[in-house]
């Protein structure tokens, strides 16, 4: 007599039991080819992601393009202003032959620094933009003795070692993941410091006391090339697109204060005065 197993539909083989994959099935759970592992996202969910990561890219690109531009901008126009001034004796006398004018100045300027800082928000963007380039006009205008005290081959010399130093350390401000907040503060604090010495140092006409300044300076401005740029970018994540002229305005402020301030100091090392 035949065996019936060999009868029951399955060529002798036992039939699969309840619950178990079948042939050309996965097993519950267990992901087949091109279903996303535990951990990784679907394809559709990392392409979006790329997508706003490019956006948010060419978005920060366009910032920071525009704040380097108006600071090179207000730089010229200092620059250009500077060298006007300082061949004009008509107006040398009466900047700097007049202390209510001089000091009428230098007032104007701080005056201007601190609308563009505590009320940007309420400014629009042309009114920001023109503020700014006053301010670089008024501040060429009180640089104009640099360069009747230094020489124009020293200064250039100058110039392009400020650059290279600016440039490297606003890269790095922006490409390092390391928050430099804690840094930004203490060179916030030893710029107070700087400028109380400096006062000082009016009465006390010291050599040594001025050097150090000097080296303080440049360490201080140098940190904050960083600082600021760092500042810039995590300013724009938090800005949108119809405020970023504001944004690029104040960004452009700060790093150009920080160029001029860092070559000044630097001139004090490499300026070569006029006889």
């Amino acid at each position: 007599m035949a065996n019936n197993s060999n009868f029951n539909g399955y060529g002798g083989q036992q039939p699969p039991q309840y619950g178990q994959p079948q042939y050309g099935q996965q097993p519950y759970g267990v992901p087949g080819y091109g279903q996303p592992q535990y951990g990784q996202q679907p394809y559709q969910a990392q392409t979006a992601q790329y997508q706003r990561e490019m956006v948010f890219g060419r978005y920060l690109s366009k910032v920071m393009s525009r704040v380097y531009l108006k600071m090179f901008v207000a730089l010229i126009v200092t620059a250009l202003t500077a060298f006007f001034v300082s061949h004009n004796d008509a107006l040398l006398s009466m900047i700097y032959g007049n202390q209510i004018i001089f000091w009428g100045l230098i007032i104007a300027e701080l005056g201007v620094v601190f609308v563009l800082s505590g009320m940007i928000n309420k400014l629009s963007t042309a009114a920001a933009t023109a503020l700014f380039y006053g301010y670089s006009i008024l501040n060429g205008v009180t640089l104009a003795a640099v360069f009747i005290a230094y020489t124009g081959t020293s200064i250039a010399l100058t110039f392009f070692v400020t650059a290279g130093v600016f440039g490297a350390m606003s890269v790095y401000g922006y490409t390092t993941k390391q928050d430099l907040t804690k840094i930004g503060s203490i060179l916030f604090m030893l710029l107070i410091g700087v400028i109380i010495a400096s006062i000082v140092n009016i009465f006390l006409a010291s050599s040594a006391l001025d050097w150090i300044i000097s080296i303080v300076g440049v360490v201080i401005f140098v940190g904050l090339t960083a600082w600021d740029t760092q500042k810039i970018k995590k300013m724009a994540v938090q800005t949108d697109e119809q405020n970023v002229g504001k944004l690029a305005t104040i960004g452009a402020l700060s790093l150009y204060l920080d160029f001029v301030n860092l070559f000044l100091y630097l001139l004090r090392f490499l300026g070569a005065s006029r006889n």
